[in-house]
């Protein structure tokens, strides 16, 4: 397995395990906040739509583009709105991500040797190019467990 396989199957797996915790949650459980404070997974799905959308065209792949307004609506000063009507619905958030993370695997699939070993924008943090495309598996991770979180406040079954 080379690293770009790697990277690509990590990238899948990661959204697949995403969906996987979404499938039987409603638009209403998606607007649900596990603790006050806490962010709901309605915006934490259209956040890691927009910060891999941003990251990645970064990094110089060729990404889709997303809706008008998409990041103003996911943005830091989104979060605290509980408003369904200023957030997409899950029918739209979950086939945009996986467009996006399509066009995150078709990169990570066609970069080279030297490419993956270029510093990164963010090279204090994620030194490689290859640690930077890979951090779209980690940040998804991070935010599936706080999605465990609310999977629990509203009785849904343990998935792990």
């Amino acid at each position: 397995m080379t690293v770009n396989d790697y990277l690509a199957s990590s990238l899948q797996g990661s959204l697949n395990m995403l969906k996987m915790h979404l499938a039987d949650l409603s638009d209403a459980d998606l607007l649900v906040r596990p603790v006050p404070g806490a962010n709901h997974a309605n915006w934490q799905i259209g956040h890691l739509i927009e910060a891999e959308h941003s990251m990645m065209s970064k990094s110089g792949a060729k990404m889709p583009e997303l809706p008008a307004g998409f990041a103003a609506r996911y943005s830091k000063e989104t979060a605290k709105i509980d408003d369904a009507s200023k957030f997409a619905t899950k029918a739209e958030l979950i086939p945009l991500f996986e467009k996006v993370r399509a066009a995150c695997i078709a990169h990570a699939k066609t970069m080279t040797s030297e490419q993956l070993k270029a510093p990164s924008p963010f090279a204090e943090w994620f030194p490689t190019m290859a640690d930077f495309v890979g951090l779209g598996a980690t940040h998804i991770a991070m935010h599936i467990g706080q999605i465990q979180v609310l999977r629990r406040k509203l009785g849904k079954p343990v998935l792990f």
